[in-house]
């Protein structure tokens, strides 16, 4: 089928101005890139939010003045803007070059490997301690200014243990997603700086921008400020509290979550639908969801079989789960609509304005969803 001679002209038209698009990106490229080298030689952070906040709002305006999109500005700003992220994440700022060495305890591990690559970037001398080297573990620790823990979350306090001749002045940091227990290992096997951290992303994550890390002090927090200094120059966001805090939460945040997902999982092998039919019927808020499930089947089990199975409060709150899941289904079982819609109601009071916020921001989700639809899920 021949195309019009107009539709052609119009269809090129297109193409130059996509092409200038490209040719722009390109360039903006080559200057976020000398922003990144002059951050890492005066030591500002790479991600910095009121100045990401008061660029879009600038491009929103001038998208509205223009009869263009503003929504449609800030999403192509937003990612472009992640993306250029990347481009700053080359070598930082090293906040304390009195450090004659970083010793990474599991810095092999997926997790432990990201941290390695920070600190090297940053100029520091870094060192690994993993199972093999332990023998030799004394003349590894003798002169390092910081150990940072990175292991498994069940060989966490038995390798904290271990650690019974660091330096004085020497950091220890463990970055386990529990907090409670390796936080007090620490703080009765070294009597000098201690320091518990709980990144909250795993080892696919392509910088640690905008990546929430939480802080649970621990002890002579003056001299471990450099390296929170340092984790906010790679653009990670602090958010401190307690570790029976973090504990406490992260029941909600990670073992519901989690065992939720293995659960639904578990249901859709047992049932065995087709998976393919389902994801290519789903609309892009079941595409994600069940996106959500099949991630966590494709990534360490024992990592969360830890998390679930460490947590002292697991079982309480799961087992409360149950019985709340009963209770809904009875509701379903003798047809009381009328209780489901009154408990619906109670519920969303709960969550107030929360809601109606993720109706909002869910929306970009679902758009960038349905825009990576492929050609075989429509078929």
């Amino acid at each position: 089928m021949s195309v019009p001679i107009e539709l052609n002209i119009l269809r090129q038209q297109i193409d130059e101005i996509d092409s200038q698009l490209v040719e722009l990106l390109a360039r903006r490229a080559k200057i976020t890139a000398e922003v990144g080298k002059y951050k890492s030689q005066v030591g500002l952070p790479i991600y910095v939010p009121e100045r990401e906040a008061e660029l879009i709002a600038k491009r929103r305006a001038e998208a509205e003045q223009q009869n263009v999109s503003p929504i449609l500005i800030e999403d192509l700003l937003r990612r472009i803007i992640r993306e250029s992220y990347h481009t700053q994440n080359v070598e930082y700022l090293c906040t304390n070059s009195q450090i004659k060495k970083i010793v990474v305890v599991g810095g092999a591990g997926a997790l432990g490997r990201i941290f390695v690559d920070m600190f090297k970037r940053s100029g520091y001398s870094v060192q690994l301690l993993e199972q093999h080297d332990w023998p030799h573990a004394d003349s590894i620790l003798s002169d390092a200014g910081l150990v940072l823990v990175a292991v498994p979350i069940k060989l966490s306090e038995s390798v904290i243990c271990k650690l019974t001749c660091l330096p004085l002045d020497c950091v220890l940091v463990d970055i386990t997603s529990t907090k409670q227990k390796p936080l007090a290992a620490m703080m009765a096997v070294h009597a000098g700086p201690v320091l518990g951290l709980h990144p909250m992303f795993g080892p696919d994550v392509p910088s640690l921008v905008k990546q929430i890390v939480v802080v649970c002090h621990g002890r002579h927090a003056e001299q471990y400020e450099w390296l929170l200094q340092q984790i906010r120059i790679w653009g990670g966001v602090l958010q401190q509290t307690t570790a029976k805090e973090h504990d406490d939460a992260m029941v909600f945040i990670q073992v519901m979550r989690h065992f939720c997902s293995f659960v639904f999982g578990s249901h859709l092998a047992s049932e065995n639908p087709n998976l393919q039919q389902l994801i290519s019927l789903s609309s892009p808020i079941y595409r994600l969801e069940l996106a959500m499930v099949g991630r966590l089947f494709a990534q360490d089990p024992a990592l969360y079989a830890d998390i679930i199975f460490d947590n002292e409060d697991s079982v309480a709150l799961l087992t409360e789960f149950s019985v709340k899941f009963n209770q809904a289904l009875a509701l379903v079982e003798n047809n009381n609509k009328g209780e489901f819609i009154k408990q619906f109601y109670k519920i969303g009071s709960w969550f107030g304005d929360y809601s109606k916020q993720c109706l909002i921001s869910s929306r970009k989700l679902l758009l960038k969803a349905d825009d990576d639809r492929s050609l075989s899920e429509d078929r």
